[in-house]
């Protein structure tokens, strides 16, 4: 059973569920939310429905499937699904209550609170940028220009001065069509980079973009704090026990397929309560092991359809539910070229505006490769939420 807020006053999300849940008359309203419980008993369901509506709500539910589930939808407010919680708790159904509960605190509380990498901790009420360093021969953006160990070093340094809060370096690339290189190679690649950024900049936070739990484990003792799998711990199972050993932090990203075969005609029914669904249950998996500090990335790019990339972008902020800080990853991806017509190369502007607009819907991590621009986004952000600050300017 997934629970989700869903932004539904935008028209096209509405008339989606619209659709999935037969409603048939206009309730559109440009502040309106929706509580989306997936995968409930139909009988249970069928007992939190009249709770709802004996409190006047607006409810609906899917016909049953062959688990005899359904998806339930009420319409509201956060207000109102507090009220639903303490009402459903106070009927006896304290585990749905304190779900429904928790989640609606993840998104409205999001900004107060906090994320650890290492010994250092990151409020959430602003946005941080991770530099992207691929030491890597046939990365799509850079063309394997850092991929010798003393040019990938410099500009690793340079992306430090630049103002990097992370520094997520990988080995293996992972742009559409890229084939998996060997354990070693990725090792002999990274390694070393690792090893010479942090005898000259010791307080760098380094992330290890790797699949791998023998790569990871080997960046994380020689001082990385922060593990990116891209599978999600799909690829390689091994990879929960390395984190938990190393009390390291973890990002889960979505992927449909794997990196050389994910564009090969990705599809969803709807692409943000698919990706959410699986975030959910990946992040259930690493905190039943033990791990307890979880970022998430929706995964721009990887497995999904131009459309889907900005329908996940303007639907970010539902990922706050999940109760973990959201990345994201935009930086000169495809998604951006193939909508405007661009190159790699001319995609640096649009490139800042759309990590302008993720940051304000919720991104709290930004992995780019021009971290100078990215910073601008953050602070323009930073000054629209607390014009205050600039009173004297």
């Amino acid at each position: 059973m997934v629970i989700q807020i869903v932004d539904i006053f935008y028209p096209n999300v509405f008339k989606r569920y619209s659709a999935k849940f037969s409603i048939f008359r206009e309730l559109h309203e440009k502040d309106l939310l929706a509580l989306e419980i997936r995968g409930i008993d139909f009988k249970f369901a069928h007992k939190v429905k009249k709770i709802i509506l004996s409190n006047k709500e607006i409810c609906y539910t899917t016909q049953k499937n062959t688990k005899a589930q359904v998806d339930l939808l009420a319409l509201g407010s956060y207000g109102i699904f507090k009220e639903l919680a303490k009402e459903i708790i106070a009927l006896g159904n304290e585990d749905l209550g304190f779900k429904i509960k928790k989640v609606v605190q993840n998104v409205t509380e999001y900004e107060n609170k906090t994320f650890s990498v290492g010994s250092r901790s990151y409020s959430l009420d602003r946005a941080y940028v991770m530099g992207i360093l691929n030491v890597t021969p046939d990365s799509f953006s850079d063309g394997g220009i850092y991929f010798e160990k003393a040019k990938a070093i410099e500009h690793g340094l340079q992306l430090i001065e630049d103002g990097a809060d992370f520094l997520d370096i990988g080995g293996e690339s992972s742009r559409p069509g890229a084939e998996t290189i060997a354990e070693d190679e990725e090792l002999s690649r990274i390694i070393p980079v690792i090893e010479a950024i942090l005898k000259k900049e010791p307080d760098t936070v380094i992330s290890v973009d790797t699949t791998k739990s023998k790569v990871a484990f080997e960046a994380l003792a020689r001082g990385a704090k922060l593990v990116n799998d891209i599978s999600a711990f799909c690829f390689d199972e091994k990879m929960i026990e390395v984190v938990k050993q190393f009390d390291a932090s973890v990002i889960l990203m979505h992927m449909q397929g794997a990196p050389d075969t994910m564009q090969n005609n990705p599809h969803y029914e709807d692409v943000v309560p698919e990706i959410y669904d699986f975030l959910v249950e990946r992040t259930e998996l690493a905190r039943k092991n033990g791990i307890k500090n979880i970022l998430l990335d929706p995964g721009i790019g990887f497995g999904k359809r131009v459309m889907d990339n900005y329908e996940i972008i303007k639907r970010l902020n539902e990922f706050k539910g999940t109760g973990c800080p959201i990345l994201i990853g935009l930086s000169k991806k495809s998604f951006l070229g193939s909508a405007l017509n661009l190159g790699v190369d001319e995609r640096e502007d649009p490139t800042l505006s759309a990590e302008t607009i993720a940051v304000k819907n919720g991104a709290r991590i930004i992995r780019t490769h021009n971290v100078r621009k990215a910073k601008l986004a953050v602070q323009i952000n930073n000054f629209i939420e607390n014009p205050d600050i600039l009173a004297n300017v």
